[in-house]
């Protein structure tokens, strides 16, 4: 697996509407706005979906809110905006990546 950090250059915001705003709360119980923390908080691990990106590019990051929840956000960036398809709790292997990739980081 491939990690590296996801630039943000140029995005200005987020891109809401009724059809992904609640989504994520109904199925993970993830509040749209844990998403967005998420993207404000450091360290931030990422990759590049291949896989899922035929018709746009996908990412998927690894990451913490405020209340210091991990999360895995899977977006696309669609004018400038980030736009959120899915967004869960860190499984175990994913919660081990995150770690491993701070330890790497920082040397801690």
């Amino acid at each position: 697996m491939v990690i590296y950090m996801v630039s943000f250059a140029g995005v200005e915001g987020f891109d809401w509407d009724s059809g992904n705003k609640d989504k994520n709360w109904s199925k993970h119980e993830v509040h749209w706005f844990e998403c967005e923390e998420v993207f404000f908080h450091r360290p931030l691990v990422g990759k590049h979906d291949t896989i899922h990106s035929e018709r746009e590019s996908r990412y998927a990051v690894l990451g913490r809110t405020a209340g210091n929840r991990g999360l895995a956000v899977v977006f696309t960036i669609r004018a400038k905006r980030i736009r959120i398809i899915s967004a869960r709790d860190m499984n175990r292997k994913e919660r081990n990546i995150y770690e491993e990739q701070i330890k790497r980081d920082t040397g801690f």
